[in-house]
């Protein structure tokens, strides 16, 4: 990787273009196979009654819920924009890190997160109808989620982070007072 001094002192590394799809293309693929596997483990598990489970009795559990709409529930019957709205996400994430001149490497990552997880959900609202949803909170009142929506929420929280403290496109700003 390239490194470069920053006006600070500080050496960032700019990640070569290479770097940055594989990487890309690595935690989304990762992400999506773990959501899928685990949802079908879950629509088997349904089927022979397995649920509700806890898993840290009064922390967590899970449950079997079929999510016809977006976060929380909202947005039912809206199945095909939620597939489209994947599919924008991605291209969007790959044309932003081919663009890009400088990008710090955790919002690599975090595209990457949020990738695996808007594909992981599109595939169930495309070949099902509905997302399956099963990890519940005990400890306070929270809608059901899955694996596709951490990476979606830890990998939007990542990005920002690495956007906002660490690209190397916000260095001058930053020595500026900006």
């Amino acid at each position: 990787m390239a490194a470069r001094t920053d006006t600070t002192g500080t050496r960032h590394f700019q990640p070569p273009l290479a770097w940055r799809l594989g990487v890309l293309g690595a935690l989304a693929a990762a992400f999506v196979i773990a959501d899928q596997v685990s949802k079908a483990l879950v629509r088997a598990t349904q089927t022979q009654g397995g649920f509700p489970f806890e898993v840290l009795p009064g922390v967590v559990g899970f449950e079997y819920v079929e999510n016809r709409g977006a976060a929380f529930g909202l947005g039912e019957g809206f199945g095909f924009i939620f597939v489209l709205l994947a599919v924008v996400m991605v291209a969007a994430s790959v044309v932003y890190l081919v663009r890009a001149p400088r990008i710090s490497r955790l919002e690599v990552v975090g595209l990457g997160m949020v990738c695996g997880g808007a594909i992981g959900n599109a595939i169930d609202r495309a070949a099902l109808g509905y997302v399956t949803d099963f990890i519940t909170t005990r400890f306070m009142s929270f809608p059901s989620f899955n694996i596709a929506d951490i990476g979606v929420t830890v990998g939007v929280v990542i990005a920002l982070i690495g956007f906002i403290f660490l690209s190397p496109a916000n260095d001058k700003e930053r020595s500026d007072g900006r």
